[in-house]
């Protein structure tokens, strides 16, 4: 009875009370073919040391991150983590506290997303960026609604190298708003003509770079013409690092910067919790998601912090709210401000180029491998590879043989006409031993 307390007498009384004859009805409005018929097919109830040992067991047939050389990006990165960022968040004034609700008393949080704001502004070149949002996925989603409530228009153009995962984030809330999303095809050699795609009727248009392929791109003259068109350029990355060594999109004229935080203080942790980042336009501020931290001084003089700006639906704007994003993953920000400070300018700065040269490197010898083909002309630690055959086989081969090789783009993108091309990703945390047993083990497959 400890963790079923309600008797089948208990669940009957609830059932006739409410007026309804069976758990199953419960859930009639949802279509008959997608409710499970039986039960799962998972063991039977297990004492605790049973349970642990069967999840030990299932968990030793994973091949893990640190555990052998790994090229796997796509949106979630492997980077080094000073121990200091984990000793700090694990503080318990940082590890127990949670959304400001009460914010004049708590100043050390709020002074915490201030500077997690201050960096976010900094690294994008943008003048203002909130207090986070559930990961880079769903800050990309926000962005389109902000640019449809800034522009009045409601048609978003995604560009073909914008990562799957965040163009149907887009989609799948833009059906729930009623809006249009034009989806350009997979943009591989990021050659599409985005700037054609702008009309009056565009809302804003979404491009990454690094792109999902890995391509730099220059987002100016995009910029230029939504300017012209009236709409708006919201700028998506996925890898934070490269912003210690490329253009910021900031500088390149993008009106709303969004993307994923996590490869800065925020470990892979099987797919999360992640970190958004959000930045915009001054002068667009007050259409701005989540909440915004500032900087005042109380009444004796001294320097204080304050929630200048909360428009989530659970504040005062209720059902006028910009955003209902519920939290402001304090946690993860937190962490990333950490490793931000730790790392500085230089120290971003250095740690980008590590990751570029090991990248190039890598490509050169990739080169080399028979029927293997790299297809980016710029990139900054990620390429997309062409290999002989079927790619996600290949990524199968290799991890048999100690290598996690990279990410089939079928995977992403599948039924397109891709499954001859893998995703590789470099950090600092590949060797150089790590990208000479790529290379050969790669060699080994494709000769097979």
């Amino acid at each position: 009875m400890r963790y079923l307390p309600l008797t089948s007498e208990d669940r009957a009384d609830m059932l006739a009370r409410i007026g309804v004859g069976s758990i199953d009805d419960l859930f009639a409005e949802i279509p008959a073919g997608m409710r499970l018929g039986d039960l799962l097919d998972l063991p039977r109830h297990k004492g605790e040391l049973e349970v642990e040992r069967l999840l030990r067991g299932l968990a030793s047939q994973n091949v893990t991150a640190g555990s052998v050389p790994f090229f796997l990006g796509a949106g979630a990165y492997k980077h080094h983590i000073p121990a200091s960022v984990d000793h700090l968040i694990q503080r318990s004034e940082f590890l127990t506290s949670y959304t400001p609700y009460q914010p004049e008393i708590a100043q050390g949080t709020l002074q915490a997303i201030f500077e997690f704001q201050t960096q976010v502004a900094a690294l994008t070149a943008m003048d203002v960026a909130n207090a986070s949002m559930y990961d880079g996925s769903t800050a990309t989603a926000e962005a389109v609604l902000m640019a449809h409530r800034i522009t009045g228009r409601r048609e978003a153009v995604l560009s073909g190298g914008l990562h799957p995962h965040y163009a149907e984030v887009v989609r799948t809330t833009s059906r729930m708003t009623g809006d249009e999303v034009v989806t350009l095809a997979p943009d591989v050699l990021a050659r599409e003509d985005l700037c054609a795609c702008v009309t009056e009727a565009t809302s804003c248009v979404v491009v990454q770079s690094p792109d999902v392929f890995g391509n730099l791109r220059d987002i100016a003259p995009l910029a230029a013409r939504c300017r012209e068109k009236g709409a708006l350029l919201i700028a998506v990355f996925t890898e934070a690092v490269s912003l210690g060594l490329v253009k910021p999109p900031g500088e390149m004229g993008a009106d709303i910067v969004v993307g994923e935080g996590q490869s800065i203080g925020n470990p892979l942790g099987f797919g999360g919790p992640y970190v958004g980042l959000f930045a915009a336009r001054q002068q667009y501020l007050r259409q701005m998601p989540g909440r915004l931290c500032g900087e005042t001084v109380d009444a004796e003089g001294r320097r204080a912090f304050v929630l200048t700006l909360s428009t989530r639906e659970q504040h005062i704007k209720r059902d006028k709210a910009t955003s209902n994003i519920c939290t402001n993953s304090g946690l993860c920000a937190l962490a990333f401000a950490i490793h931000m400070t730790l790392l500085g300018e230089k120290g971003l700065r250095r740690l980008a180029s590590i990751n570029h040269a090991h990248t190039i490197d890598l490509a050169d010898r990739l080169e080399t491998v028979p029927g293997v083909e790299v297809l980016n002309e710029t990139f900054f630690n990620e390429l997309t590879i062409r290999v002989p055959g079927d790619a996600a086989d290949v990524v199968e081969r290799l991890a048999a043989r100690g290598v996690l090789g990279g990410v089939p783009v079928s995977r992403l993108l599948p039924g397109q006409g891709l499954d001859d091309l893998v995703l590789v990703a470099v950090t600092e945390t590949v060797s150089e031993a790590d990208r000479a047993a790529f290379v050969e083990r790669l060699e080994e497959v494709v000769r097979c």
